[in-house]
């Protein structure tokens, strides 16, 4: 018997499948995976070639996925493929200083022992996530991978989108998400705009083998021209992510390794013992861009297509976690009340959940930066006196310890442990 709520276009229309993804990164297949769960159907629309992603090699590129994103990810069957090749945090050591001269006497510790929950995240290389995220969706029935596609037109009608590919084939379905990337060809098709503004500076990222064992703590060391963040890999590896000013990236990222390693060694310190290079490092411009809207009609941005942070925090890929399990949170509950996924009123629910958060994170990693990547005397003895204010007082450090591990905020049913 046909569902009274639903309009009668939808009860007869014929889609390829119920959710049109586009972009086989990581937050793509995770959505798919989550939505696959629930009973609907997705194809991933993937402009790489499945072999380039699953043959990746070790190049340092890694992530923190903070304890509500690990939730989500044990939640969808996932972590159990990425559990033996994780790190956890258990320390986040936060310093202000000048390279070689060693981190101001002002600091902030924070120990995950300070909350019940466990570590506060876990480390976990590119190359490991995508294999699994890549296995998962292959193993799904109800998930359509289209490796090496790229769409070049979209078009949204009553009931359906449609998205173009180059290869001439169409594809419909009830919605259409965006999860390619800051650059989003599926923000700018629909008309969506973006807000933001670049850093002058670059991110050059590698991993880092050390003669000492780390004991699972990050370090995150700011100095003038940005901050240098040191991140526990398994082993005695860690990730780091550099960031200089535009200038000294490119002049540090066209020497050779050992000259890098030259320049790196001040910044880094001796703490870990003698350093080394462990796979290939690279660069990224740092920015700020943000989509002006989540939603269009029978469309919703995720993960960087919906926002695109500076890395201060680590916290990028976390908020695009947290877009998925909103968004997979309203399509299932929307599908079981007998709703139309791709209609504004059930999209605008997940604008609506992610858009405050999403800013304020925006706007707290821009001020950080702007805050702590100046060599103004007055300014660094007011923001040294606030970091030992806040490491003397272990109520305000335990909130900064659980908004590490993602447990503020109003949590999706995933990040709660639960199941959708």
């Amino acid at each position: 018997m046909d569902n009274p709520k639903r309009p009668a276009i939808l009860r007869h229309m014929t889609h390829d499948s119920d959710i049109l993804i586009v972009g086989g990164g990581l937050s793509g297949p995770i959505l798919a995976l989550a939505l696959a769960q629930t009973g609907h159907s997705v194809t991933v629309i993937d402009a790489l070639g499945e072999k380039v992603r699953k043959n990746a090699g070790f190049d340092g590129r890694s992530y923190a996925v903070a304890l509500t994103s690990q939730r989500l990810l044990d939640g969808i069957g996932l972590w159990d493929s990425i559990a033996d090749h994780s790190q956890p945090m258990l320390e986040i050591k936060v310093s202000d200083g000048r390279a070689g001269e060693g981190p101001s006497p002002f600091f902030m510790h924070f120990n995950h022992a300070e909350i019940e929950e466990g570590p506060m995240g876990y480390m976990v290389q590119d190359r490991h996530i995508r294999r699994t995220l890549l296995d998962a969706m292959a193993a799904t029935k109800n998930i359509t991978h289209l490796a090496g596609e790229t769409v070049t037109a979209q078009d949204i009608a009553p009931g359906s989108a449609t998205a173009t590919l180059a290869s001439g084939k169409t594809l419909t379905g009830k919605v259409l998400i965006g999860a390619d990337g800051r650059g989003s060809g599926t923000a700018t098709r629909a008309g969506i705009k973006r807000t933001g503004w670049g850093y002058g500076q670059t991110a050059l990222v590698c991993a880092i083998a050390h003669e000492k064992p780390h004991n699972g703590i990050a370090h995150q060391f700011f100095m003038p021209p940005g901050p240098l963040a040191i991140l526990p890999l398994p082993g005695n590896v860690s990730s780091i992510v550099w960031s200089e000013t535009d200038d000294n990236a490119q002049r540090f990222n066209a020497l050779p390794d050992a000259d890098y390693l030259t320049m790196l060694r001040p910044r880094f310190g001796d703490f870990l013992g003698d350093i080394s290079l462990a796979g290939h490092r690279y660069t990224y411009p740092l920015s700020l861009s943000l989509a002006q809207n989540l939603i269009s009609d029978r469309l919703a941005l995720i993960g960087d297509a919906a926002h695109g942070v500076h890395p201060i925090a680590g916290q990028g890929l976390n908020a695009g976690m947290r877009d998925i399990a909103a968004l997979a949170e309203v399509i299932t509950d929307a599908t079981r009340r007998g709703e139309d996924i791709g209609s504004l009123a059930v999209l605008k629910r997940y604008e609506e959940w992610r858009r405050f958060d999403n800013t304020a994170l925006a706007m707290a990693t821009d001020g950080f930066n702007r805050l702590f990547s100046n060599d103004n005397s007055l300014v660094r003895g007011l923001r040294d006196i606030g970091m030992g204010v806040v490491n003397a007082l272990p109520g305000l450090r335990r909130s900064f310890i659980r908004e590490a591990a993602g447990l503020t905020g109003d949590l999706p049913r995933l990040m709660q442990g639960q199941r959708l």
